[in-house]
């Protein structure tokens, strides 16, 4: 795949000055809208989870018309409900050295060097106030035993500052902002579309002015318009097919959206979750995500000796390797995911692996239970045990669970300014869907905050600096139809191939080579032998694809099929930004770019920039984003 280089990006709209004051100076100096012109000025919100779900709330509290989509049933049911382990913040409650510097330290540290100072720094000072805010909403975060709001340690930290309700933090956080939303449903300031999905951004004069979506139960494409758009879609792990992630979950928001001229930044950048429960046969279509909160008192370990088939318990302490504690020991089992997961890779690889195909290692909770009581350990994680039961009929109270690393965020995405707005005017990216603020891999408990961050408090305030140049006048005819035309014209392409292999089978083919090629550890070699396949299967794709039914009804096979097809696309750019970053880098660990240790061994002078890529019509064009540091000093990452 040919691509050229285009010139350098730079983000515009971050201030300059002391890092604390930036956020309070971009404050003050945008513009305002007042409340009368806020009624005549309305916003697009694509997706209802914890970015989406907060930004339409407050936009419509703020007195905007807002129009929320979703392709789910109802706003509950987008993926952010899933999400387990809890949110950070640096409240610095446990009094044990937290502050805003330091969430903001960690979550560069753990990025490796590849986030932008002035956004994270952002999200740390953010962070404060989202406690207070879920709190107020009624979010039932757990409590000490005097009442006090408990925290626990997550990955690439050494304090004590995510905030939790159990295992069920994202389910809690999303049920307040789906609250949110609903008052002002019923307020009239947001008008709800549910079981509609977006297949293209309307762009006319320069500027985005609307999105073309599908009733998903009557097939009817809709045409909506609006002063700007809002995408707070999700990343794209799916990719991948065995994700963690919803089946629902997908890149064809953001993929339509480069196609229009969005840059996409970062499309290597992916995030593989050490605590999942393992594959267990090839009739599966997701994984299951076992929370990073277990490893504050569960302990990872394989044993000593290679093919070692003994039941756990039967396996004496002197027998066990765990390896976590033994390689990092300053930070133990809560080393960044990026890190376990390659760690656990590595003794497998070494024959050292347990379960079906030696692909697992054993987290145990013996230890945990022996000293702080079986009724402590259940009030922490009951939830947790019960469902990993369920899955794997073993009991985790009494043997050892099993995980492997499994795929499960996507740190790259629509890139955007501090402003969080794309490279297409009047289009802002919010939550997982852009790359802002992550770098090259996520620290547990984080992808809640940011999500919560932009939606109730950064994009309010740099949105109406926008709007503030508004109303924009009506939309070009030609432009609305344009953009209607194409999405028509791919549906009635899919369903007139009338081939012989299913979408899914398609999917699960692209989704294995990405793992095998793109996935935990990359290579030239692989990386070209992909970028050699897909172009072959894709094109198999639109020759051989069955997609039964028609366009004018509910039809799941066609929505699955839409966006496998872009699927294709987006794995392509995700190989060939893989290959031309020839450093290794947080989740994007390159076998030739390795340390003695076997650890990701970055390349500050080449490297050291966001790579942006633009759509174009005779291939990607790269356009790179200096990262400066000036408050943090790159070095090699130590967690030992």
């Amino acid at each position: 795949m040919n691509y050229t280089e285009g010139p350098e990006i730079r983000d515009t709209k971050a201030p300059a000055g002391p890092i604390e004051e930036r956020w309070e100076k971009r404050k003050f100096s945008a513009k305002l809208v007042n409340p009368a012109n806020k009624r005549k000025l309305t916003v697009i919100v694509v997706g209802t989870g914890l970015a989406g779900g907060s930004a339409a709330a407050t936009l419509g509290e703020l007195g905007y018309n807002v129009k929320s989509f979703c392709y789910q049933d109802t706003p509950r049911r987008a993926h952010s409900i899933a999400a387990q382990g809890g949110i950070n913040a640096a409240k610095n409650y446990r009094g044990d050295g937290d502050s805003i510097y330091r969430l903001f330290y960690d979550t560069v540290k753990g990025g490796d060097f590849r986030a932008r100072e002035s956004n994270v720094y952002r999200l740390a000072q953010v962070s404060v106030n989202i406690i207070d805010q879920a709190v107020a909403q009624g979010v039932p975060f757990a409590r000490e035993y005097g009442g006090l709001l408990d925290t626990r340690s997550f990955g690439g930290a050494q304090v004590s500052r995510t905030f939790y309700a159990r295992g069920q933090t994202g389910q809690q956080l999303l049920l307040g902002a789906y609250q949110a939303l609903e008052r002002q449903i019923a307020a009239g300031t947001v008008t709800m579309h549910t079981r509609h999905e977006m297949l293209d951004l309307i762009v006319a004069d320069g500027r985005a002015r609307g999105i073309i979506v599908r009733d998903m139960v009557t097939g009817e494409i809709e045409r909506h318009l609006a002063d700007a758009v809002v995408l707070a879609t999700g990343g794209y792990g799916n990719v991948f097919f065995l994700s963690t992630n919803a089946k629902g979950c997908n890149t064809t928001a953001i993929w339509r959206a480069h196609e229009r001229g969005a840059y996409f930044a970062n499309p290597c950048y992916t995030q593989i979750h050490p605590t999942c429960i393992p594959v267990s046969g090839e009739y599966q279509s997701k994984l299951t995500l076992m929370s990073e909160s277990l490893r504050n008192d569960g302990r990872v370990w394989v044993p000593l000796r290679k093919n070692d088939t003994r039941a756990p318990g039967d396996i004496p302490e002197d027998e066990r390797d765990y390896y976590l504690e033994r390689i990092y020991p300053a930070f133990g089992n809560l080393v960044p995911r990026d890190i376990a997961s390659r760690a656990a890779k590595n003794v497998c690889d070494e024959g050292r692996g347990v379960g079906p195909g030696g692909l697992g290692v054993y987290l145990d909770f013996r230890d945990a239970i022996n000293r702080l009581g079986r009724d402590a350990v259940e009030k922490k994680y009951g939830n947790l045990f019960e469902m990993y039961e369920r899955i794997t009929g073993e009991n985790p109270y009494e043997v050892p669970m099993r995980i492997y690393p499994a795929v499960h965020y996507t740190m790259g995405g629509l890139w955007v300014d501090y402003d969080l707005q794309s490279t297409i005017p009047g289009l802002f990216v919010i939550g997982e869907a852009n790359f802002s603020d992550h770098g090259a891999n996520r620290l547990g408990a984080s992808a809640l905050m940011q999500g919560l961050a932009d939606g109730y408090f950064v994009l309010p305030t740099t949105l109406g600096d926008y709007l503030a140049a508004g109303p924009f006048g009506d939309v070009d005819d030609a432009a609305i139809a344009e953009a209607e035309i194409k999405v028509r014209s791919k549906i009635e392409r899919l369903l007139s191939v009338n081939g012989t292999r299913t979408p899914d089978s398609f999917h699960r083919e692209l989704g294995k080579l990405m793992w095998d090629y793109c996935g935990m550890e990359r290579t030239e070699e692989s990386l070209r032998k992909a970028l050699e396949r897909i172009p072959e299967l894709r094109a198999e794709f639109w020759q051989n694809v069955k997609v039964s039914g028609t366009a004018e009804e509910l039809n799941q096979v066609l929505e699955r099929a839409g966006r496998v097809a872009d699927f294709f696309d987006l794995a392509e750019l995700m190989c060939l930004d893989a290959l031309v970053r020839t450093e290794s880098c947080g989740g994007h660990f390159r076998a030739e770019s390795q340390d003695a240790d076997g650890e990701a061994l970055r390349d500050d002078e080449n490297f050291a920039h966001v790579s942006a890529w633009e759509w174009g019509d005779n291939g990607p064009i790269l356009h790179k984003e200096t990262l400066e540091y000036e408050y943090v000093k790159m070095t090699q990452r130590s967690y030992k």
